[in-house]
């Protein structure tokens, strides 16, 4: 069973709403936003990181922001936080750059979601592939990754 498969399934099994949004296949966030017609402010960047103790973690930023690394070590109380390169970035998140969901990873990670995002009731994700996105409830992304919520990015 495919990754993104499994993706659904999870989603199902947790009774998870969401909807799913085809679109043409892309990697970058501003991309994914044109293809699918929703709003880049609204449309998740999540990025596999790992902290200098080797924790790996997600920090969830929205797609028309930056992430602040030293922000997200202090709200993981850690030393440092570094993005990991997109190759290993699938190998623990279980799917590829571009179609990262904010929830249901191969690898448990300590997840930060960005305050930014809790004016949405909804934001969009990546739905386990590089060709469609997934639509979830905020509060459910922070329920099902026991999430922090702190300021992680800036403009």
């Amino acid at each position: 069973m495919s990754r993104a498969a499994n993706f659904e399934e999870y989603l199902q099994n947790n009774r998870i709403w969401h909807r799913f949004i085809q679109k043409t296949e892309t990697v970058h966030t501003s991309d994914a936003a044109k293809s699918a017609g929703v709003d880049l402010h609204k449309l998740t960047k999540n990025l596999v990181s790992e902290t200098d103790e080797g924790e790996r973690v997600l920090l969830i930023v929205p797609g028309d922001r930056k992430v602040d690394l030293k922000a997200a070590a202090t709200a993981l109380k850690a030393k440092n936080v570094r993005l990991v390169p997109f190759d290993k970035a699938e190998e623990i998140s279980g799917y590829p750059p571009g179609g990262t969901p904010s929830v249901g990873h191969k690898t448990r990670m300590r997840v930060v979601v960005d305050e930014e995002l809790l004016k949405f009731e909804t934001v969009f994700c990546g739905g386990g592939s590089r060709d469609k996105l997934v639509e979830l409830r905020t509060v459910d992304v922070i329920k099902y990754n026991d999430a922090k919520v702190a300021k992680i990015s800036t403009q």
